[in-house]
């Protein structure tokens, strides 16, 4: 009895180790719970499943078996004939039961194998990728504490070295300041001492050039004004006849270079043309404009430059030819001849700058007749001359000049101009005296205006009928 006991206790023994076996295979085939931190999907359902969709697929188109006898006999063969009757019919429902059920073993096998690839994974894998992830945290956190430490060197490092660029900067803007502040003064000094030697030599060399120029000035004139003497004297002589020297006439002008004392007493030609841009607004558009007395040309250059059709007339064959050197229309000769040779109203434009002083009075009036007459209607006839109302003439330029005849006062033009068809007349005082004679600013202001208005004046009257 006992044998037969432990007999049986074997037997239940080995059979418990079969069925833990086949257990263990069945789980090795289907794993299931987790692999490690992974939970795993449970697939012995679906193979129950697939399992009782199988044994429905095969029992299609069987007949229940049942007890032995003629009816039942024939109630099998009934059914089986029926069955294949239907076979046809059920045919394709057939196949694809049996395609259904071999996708599912598909499905399965492939979760089985991706539940043994998971607990694989978590067998060996995951524990190597586990130590390797803890070698990463304690990188990680010696990263943390080396980071900490590089940055607190860091920001000494960089204190450090914000300093010391500091320092440094700070010494080379000194060094720099000085070494300004020390060339500065070098360059001053030198600038100095070159200014000095500068000026020194420009003014030995300038000394010297005047004192050349003066000298040469001399000569130059001394030559000139030789020269033109013996011209005026061997054209004064009949060509081969002696002219005995005899004393002077009493009365006749004096013998001297006109042209050199208009360039003292009167000024330069830049002066004088300057001076008489004053007349251009009364001959703008003018064609037909006669210079009585033109001199060296000056009215002549502006009227040239203004686009005015004019010439000139001069006693003074030096001046003459001066113009025409010059390119200007001139010619020598005597006023009174050439007005009235002149024919009537084939002007409309005349002037005539310091010359009726220079006239005998008796003959003034027949002087502005001339001109009256040689003027179209609404032609301009321009007087200029010293202003007799300015006392300062009288101590100054007037009897510098031993060809001026008398004075001509404003009224006494204004009357003549009026006798002989000019309408009108305008007075134009010229030449402050204040300008010449700084002193007279100290005199009260009604005294400079009542006697020291102008040194010169002009007049102008246009002809009122033809």
């Amino acid at each position: 009895m006992a044998e037969d006991d432990s007999a049986d206790g074997l037997k239940t023994d080995e059979l418990s180790a079969v069925i833990r076996e086949i257990r263990e295979r069945v789980r090795a085939s289907h794993p299931a719970g987790s692999a490690g931190d992974i939970a795993l999907p449970d697939l012995l359902p679906i193979a129950h499943a697939r399992d009782a969709a199988e044994a429905k697929v095969a029992s299609i188109g069987t007949v229940n078996p049942r007890r032995p006898g003629v009816l039942n006999f024939l109630v099998q063969k009934t059914k089986k004939l029926i069955a294949r009757m239907l076979d046809w019919h059920v045919r394709e429902q057939v196949e694809f039961n049996r395609g259904a059920i071999r996708a599912i073993e598909a499905i399965l096998e492939a979760l089985n194998e991706n539940n043994r690839a998971l607990s694989r994974l978590a067998a060996g894998e995951l524990k190597g990728v586990r130590e390797r992830w803890a070698q990463l945290e304690d990188v990680r956190g010696h990263w943390a504490q080396w980071r900490q430490e590089w940055e607190r060197k860091l920001s000494v490092n960089e204190v450090q070295f914000l300093r010391s660029v500091a320092d440094l900067q700070s010494a080379f803007q000194h060094r720099v300041t000085l070494m300004e502040s020390n060339f500065r003064e070098l360059m001053k000094s030198q600038h100095t001492d070159f200014t000095g030697a500068l000026d020194r030599s420009g003014l030995e060399i300038q000394q010297r050039l005047w004192a050349d120029l003066e000298k040469a000035r001399g000569e130059f004139e001394k030559l000139i004004h030789t020269e033109l003497r013996l011209l005026r004297q061997r054209a004064a002589l009949p060509r081969g006849e002696a002219v005995p020297v005899s004393a002077p006439v009493a009365g006749a002008p004096p013998q001297f270079d006109y042209g050199r004392f208009a360039e003292r007493f009167r000024g330069s030609e830049e002066y004088v043309k300057e001076r008489q841009r004053f007349y251009l607004r009364f001959f703008e558009g003018r064609s037909a404009v006669l210079d009585i007395g033109c001199g060296r040309g000056e009215f002549l250059e502006l009227m040239r430059e203004a686009g005015v059709q004019a010439r000139g007339i001069d006693l003074s064959e030096e001046s003459v030819a001066l113009c025409r050197s010059r390119g200007l229309d001139a010619a020598r000769a005597d006023l009174f001849v050439f007005l009235s040779d002149l024919p009537e109203r084939t002007l409309d434009g005349i002037f005539c700058a310091q010359v009726v002083e220079h006239l005998p009075p008796e003959r003034l009036p027949e002087m502005i007749r001339l001109a009256s007459a040689s003027l179209e209607k609404g032609g301009v006839l321009v007087l200029e001359t010293p202003n007799p109302e300015c006392l300062a003439i009288f101590s100054t330029h007037f009897y510098l000049d031993p060809t001026h005849s008398r004075p001509v006062p404003p009224a006494l033009l204004r009357f003549h101009m009026e006798e002989f068809g000019l309408g009108q007349i305008e007075v134009h005082p010229l030449s402050p005296a204040m300008e010449s004679m700084p002193s007279l600013a100290t005199l009260p202001e009604e005294f400079r205006d009542a006697f020291f208005g102008g040194l010169d004046y002009a007049i102008l009257g246009r002809k009122l009928s033809s």
